[in-house]
């Protein structure tokens, strides 16, 4: 399932610059790339620091076609225009893990982490994330690629 086994963490709440999107599942590739320099660009202009790696916001379970908010956590609320915007990445008690592989596995990575929530008698919530650490244009090893997901609990 993961490189590190699921841990319970709690967060505070982390302001972004994010682009907002219903994308079929097909198109997330373009989306992502069109959405981060898009966030990225924005930061700059806005005169924020990037603090960590992109990430993808789920408001609700991932279907055939995906609302998702992609960008990055910065310094502090940005004031943006044009199609990025400012968000916050919300605070509190989170399960994160580690997906190890390419995304095409992370179904399988999912369903392990719900069955493993719901033996520690923990209910997930919506509103999780994937924080993207391994950057392809550096790690072509899709086997290496990491990505660490944080999934609110009840």
């Amino acid at each position: 399932m993961s490189s590190l086994l699921p841990v319970v963490v709690e967060l505070a709440p982390q302001d972004a610059v994010v682009v907002r999107g219903d994308v079929p599942m097909a198109e997330m590739p373009t989306f992502f790339e069109r959405a981060f320099t898009t966030a990225a660009a924005a930061a700059a202009a806005a005169g924020v620091e990037i603090v960590g790696p992109p990430f993808g916001f789920y408001p609700e379970m991932p279907a055939e076609i995906v609302a998702i908010e992609a960008g990055f956590p910065v310094s502090s609320r940005a004031e943006t225009a044009g199609d990025a915007h400012p968000f916050v990445l919300p605070g509190g008690r989170m399960v994160r893990a580690v997906h190890v592989g390419p995304f095409e596995t992370m179904e399988k990575t999912y369903g392990e982490l719900q069955a493993w929530m719901a033996k520690q008698g923990f209910h997930p919530a919506v509103g999780m994330w994937e924080n993207y650490l391994s950057d392809p244009r550096v790690e072509p090893d899709l086997a290496t690629w990491r990505t660490e997901i944080i999934w609110p609990i009840t």
